[in-house]
């Protein structure tokens, strides 16, 4: 189940009390409307304790907590899985230093940890922004190359403040659940284990015939990140929504592309038609320096992936 990145920036607004009461209310109706699919995967990502919070300029979360239709709401949420700060719900190692996003030209810390996860972003509904089941952000990303510059691009992540939001997301949150009774991915130790279950795991990701042997010769140390990934992909690629996403999946990682000269140099392969393409688009994954390059085919909604291993050139 993707994890709920609370949007720091739906608590900084001012309103009456009883307002934001009432839209704390509906935001744990809501958070309880995902755990009731997925109970013991639901787990709540916040900026701080959820003891600690501010609902509001001046609103302790304890306000709310003395409201009738608190009580029941407030046990609920206690017995969630939470994290905080954000961050805590990143990869080992990895920081995402390189990723900043913004909404409205305000930076977003957790909804933008939201689409690095592959989370749901979920927020106060005190401001109509925030009355959404999908959000755009801008997302700007240090890329790969001699003159050190950044890139801004436009991503969408799955969101909600309602209920009603929640009901726009249970077709993947459960094909999520599913996936996850299928086949769990810590019982894969070696890339050869790895390899041998890409069809059966991934089905929206095609390999070019030189990654078995990266994944069979895959160091120990990355089996597990490069798991991760893999499965985030195949995820980004089945949710997918042409018509909404015109410039292809939402990836839950950094995706970049290589500098021309780097792309020219090191980026060229053979594709499965055994025709020769570029496959300069990559994210990465740690520790040091991995990468996976890939292409999206739109037309066949497949990713195809061309390498898994060291940084190119290196």
């Amino acid at each position: 189940m993707p994890q709920l990145f609370l949007n720091e920036k739906s608590c900084e607004t001012t309103a009456d009390p009883d307002r934001v009461n009432r839209a704390m209310t509906e935001l744990v109706k809501a958070i309880v409307a995902v755990a009731r699919v997925d109970r013991p995967g639901t787990v709540l990502v916040a900026r701080e304790h959820v003891k600690a919070l501010q609902l509001a300029e001046g609103h302790p979360i304890g306000k709310w907590i003395g409201t009738p239709e608190a009580k029941d709401l407030w046990r609920r949420l206690l017995l969630m899985q939470t994290k905080y700060p954000h961050h805590d719900a990143f990869p080992e190692g990895e920081t995402f230093s390189d990723v900043a996003y913004s909404h409205d030209g305000v930076a977003v810390t957790g909804l933008g940890a939201a689409h690095l996860m592959g989370g749901i972003g979920v927020s106060l509904p005190l401001e109509p922004r925030w009355y959404a089941d999908r959000l755009t952000l801008v997302r700007e990303e240090l890329v790969d190359d001699e003159d050190g510059g950044s890139v801004l691009t436009e991503v969408r992540v799955p969101h909600a403040a309602t209920r009603e939001h929640v009901d726009a997301h249970l077709p993947w949150i459960r094909e999520e659940v599913e996936a996850a009774q299928r086949g769990d991915l810590s019982t894969i130790h070696t890339g050869a284990e790895l390899w041998e279950r890409c069809a059966e795991l991934f089905p929206h990701l095609l390999f070019l015939s030189r990654v078995e042997a990266q994944l069979r010769e895959l160091e120990p140390y990355w089996v597990h990140p490069v798991c991760k990934r893999l499965a985030e992909m195949d995820r980004a690629v089945l949710l997918w929504d042409p018509e909404g996403d015109l410039d292809g999946p939402q990836w839950a990682s950094a995706v970049t592309p290589e500098h021309s000269t780097r792309k020219r140099d090191y980026c060229e392969f053979t594709d499965l038609d055994g025709e020769s393409r570029y496959f300069d688009t990559h994210l990465r994954f740690t520790p040091g320096a991995g990468r996976l390059h890939f292409r999206f085919v739109k037309a066949t909604r497949k990713a195809h992936i061309a390498h898994i291993g060291r940084k190119l050139g290196i």
